[in-house]
């Protein structure tokens, strides 16, 4: 076993897939530049050392260029593991993602994959409203598309390791906030994501949620930098004699929905956290599979803590309060209670 941080566990999983399958190829914006970060957030750090800047490819600051390059890679039976800076710009991508690779597979009857992983750094971490949204829920709503959201060290090399493998374009949502980087890359407020991760090797299979923490009187579920903060509300909650148990899903399409309906009907409270926009969110998608599979379970209605309905602001102080915080999911629970 090794302790590792998020970034160094992603950059583990690449080398390993890197070394094992030589299709297995890196390409985004600074991710092989000499005396560079290694990408924005350190995670392709000394790649280009070993593998040579044929294999960790530089691209200019164009996002479309990058997706049009991994999608046709992928077509010509590459494996090509994409780099978007913040995942903002994936928006810039979109027609590529949501039209062609997404669809390709269906569109030809199964004869055609497009194997293609796709990580974008996502979460407010005072850079503003275009450098700062949670874009998951936009992309579960695409048929075709793998949507995983590790937010431990273990999860993220194995759920990387799988996604290269899968023979279906995966993107891999990873929290800025989560990465641990050192030095010149690190974050203000960096929550500390460090586990440990074996040696030898393993995959985290992708559809497979997990249970964080047991409890029995209320379900919550957090992903990516909301799960810790679900963890923490845990905690508080547990002071007044609440027991709530916390679910990390790990992977959003496929979701392991029996898992949380299960917790549901042990618990029968439900509150669902997430850092994206209240309206049209991820946690709206959870209700409404609990409501229409565990209504009769249910002692009190579904709530979601959420951020509002506005661009991620700038300002540290109003970022506070747009951000799910601990003390927000507590306030969710004991109005169930």
């Amino acid at each position: 076993m090794a302790q590792m941080t998020i970034a160094e566990a992603l950059r583990q999983a690449i080398r390993e897939e890197m070394r094992r399958d030589e299709r297995v190829f890196c390409i985004g914006e600074d991710i092989g530049i000499e005396g560079g970060f290694g990408g924005a957030f350190t995670v392709t750090l000394g790649l280009s050392d070993e593998f040579g800047h044929e294999r960790v490819l530089d691209t200019p600051v164009s996002e479309t260029a990058i997706a049009g390059a991994a999608i046709g890679a992928a077509l010509a039976g590459m494996r090509p593991i994409a780099d978007v800076q913040y995942g903002d710009f994936l928006f810039c991508m979109m027609d590529q993602l949501a039209d062609q690779a997404a669809k390709m597979r269906y569109m030809s009857g199964g004869k055609v994959s497009v194997p293609l992983v796709m990580r974008a750094p996502v979460g407010t971490t005072g850079r503003g409203a275009q450098h700062a949204q949670s874009l998951e829920a936009f992309f579960t709503h695409i048929p075709g598309l793998k949507v995983l959201a590790p937010s431990t060290a273990y999860d993220a090399k194995g759920l990387l390791k799988s996604a290269v493998r899968d023979e279906n374009p995966v993107l891999i949502f990873e929290h800025k906030l989560l990465y641990g980087s050192k030095g010149p890359r690190s974050e203000r407020g960096a929550f500390s994501a460090v586990s440990e991760v074996p040696d030898e090797e393993y995959l985290v299979p992708i559809g497979k949620g997990i249970i964080r923490r047991e409890g029995k009187d209320v379900t919550i579920v957090g992903k990516l930098l909301t799960m810790y903060r679900a963890l923490e509300a845990a905690g508080i909650l547990a002071e007044s004699g609440i027991e709530a148990e916390v679910i990390d899903p790990r992977s959003l399409v496929p979701l392991d929905k029996e898992l949380i309906l299960e917790s549901v009907r042990k618990t029968g409270r439900l509150v669902i956290v997430e850092e994206d926009n209240l309206t049209g969110g991820w946690a709206a998608e959870i209700s409404a599979i609990v409501a229409d599979e565990a209504f009769m379970w249910l002692d009190a209605p579904i709530k979601r803590v959420s951020a509002p309905d506005v661009p991620p602001p700038f300002a540290p102080v109003l970022e506070r309060a747009y951000v799910p915080s601990a003390e927000k999911i507590v306030a969710a629970v004991k109005s169930q209670i």
